[in-house]
């Protein structure tokens, strides 16, 4: 005599994949947190620290606000100058929604097109400071670079000699509106 099959409600098999994909999430959250990450502690590098400035938004952009660099790609982006220390986030219409300065890491990104890969709400820098709003986007010599920004808003400490970190540091209000503009998969343009 044949078995009949098991048919289950569809609560259940909603519940089950619901359960499944709640692991999924958390099992990559903890491989992501227990992998390389930068520390975005600051940089003492052979580049000039940056000096704390308010960002400025368009509208409200004065003569001595850089303007979008040229060569910086095209459509919604964000855009990093190395030699500037400024980043833009730019619209799909190509035009600059916000700018502001930066504190780099020792570890500088080639210049090039990226996409953001991994968000990570908040974690610790390796200067013990809290830090937030970490959008991670390339890795260079085995250093993750990131933009992130200090949960009390302070600038880093200058970096210990021969210290390596690819951590971009951000002003508070700066690292939360690079966060709701970056979404994973967002591109970077990182130019001279």
């Amino acid at each position: 005599m044949p078995v009949p099959a098991l048919r289950l409600p569809s609560w259940v098999w909603v519940t089950g994949l619901t359960a499944g994909a709640i692991v999924g999430v958390g099992f990559l959250a903890i491989e992501a947190d227990n992998g390389v990450h930068p520390h975005p502690t600051a940089a003492a590098s052979s580049k000039p620290t940056a000096k704390p400035r308010q960002s400025v938004a368009p509208e409200a952009s004065t003569p001595s606000t850089p303007g979008l660099p040229a060569k910086s790609g095209t459509g919604r982006r964000i855009v990093y100058s190395l030699s500037a220390d400024r980043v833009w986030l730019v619209d799909a219409d190509d035009r600059s929604r916000r700018t502001f300065d930066v504190w780099p890491g020792t570890v500088d990104p080639a210049p090039g097109t990226y996409t953001i890969s991994v968000r990570t709400p908040a974690t610790t820098g390796s200067d013990g400071v809290a830090v937030e709003h970490v959008v991670y986007f390339t890795v260079k010599s085995g250093i993750n670079i990131a933009f992130s920004n200090a949960v009390d808003g302070s600038s880093p400490p200058p970096a210990p000699a021969g210290t390596q970190t690819g951590g971009i540091r951000l002003h508070k209000e700066d690292g939360a509106a690079l966060w709701a503009f970056g979404a994973t998969e967002t591109r970077v343009r990182v130019v001279e």
